[in-house]
């Protein structure tokens, strides 16, 4: 069967996502070279995220301007990498020195900086699996992760056709994580398109 042969088979990663990878990385990228784990829906997800937010509120006060769980793990229901996503808007990402040296007095490391992509930043919690995105207040892609997270959490048939595309695509072998995350890119456009429309 299709999906058989595509099991344990290596992606090919574009010579653009290896360059991106690597001009964002701080410090060597971590090569993945694996098929990506996807558990199965954890009640105990929220409560992960609930006990990284009291640390982060701690660390930066009223510079949080919104914190949010995002990504799979947020949605009931849904198979995810148990990967703790979360959201922070400050009022400048860029601006590292006003919230980077107070998470990294709680364990938080810098992973990640795309000055180009809304400069965004990733950091890493000490104590549970977890991505901390941070952008900018206002930023476009605040409202678009918000978006597509609501939408599967209310809508049973988006949600189970972005789980089989993930499962499809879990079984092959990538280098990087993100090669994985750019190919999930067609379904969730699909997926957003139908989102935004009911706005509308």
């Amino acid at each position: 069967m299709a999906g058989d042969e595509a099991a344990g088979r290596a992606s090919a990663i574009s010579a653009e996502t290896e360059q991106r990878v690597h001009a964002a990385t701080i410090g060597t990228p971590q090569v993945h070279n694996s098929t990506i784990h996807l558990a199965d829906p954890d009640p105990a997800w929220p409560a992960l995220f609930s006990a990284e937010d009291r640390e982060i509120r701690a660390a930066l006060g009223d510079k949080v301007l919104l914190l949010e769980h995002v990504g799979s793990t947020s949605v009931p229901g849904l198979a995810a990498k148990p990967i703790i996503d979360m959201l922070l808007a400050v009022a400048d990402a860029a601006d590292e020195a006003a919230y980077v040296p107070p998470l990294e007095a709680r364990g938080y490391v810098l992973h990640i900086r795309e000055s180009d992509w809304f400069q965004h930043r990733l950091l890493n919690p000490p104590k549970v699996k977890g991505n901390l995105h941070v952008f900018s207040a206002g930023c476009e892609e605040i409202q678009r992760m918000l978006t597509f997270r609501d939408w599967l959490r209310r809508n049973a048939e988006d949600r189970m056709l972005y789980e089989e595309a993930k499962r499809e695509l879990a079984r092959r072998v990538w280098k990087y994580t993100q090669g994985y995350a750019d190919a999930k890119s067609e379904v969730i456009g699909e997926i957003m398109t139908r989102a935004l429309g009911s706005r509308s």
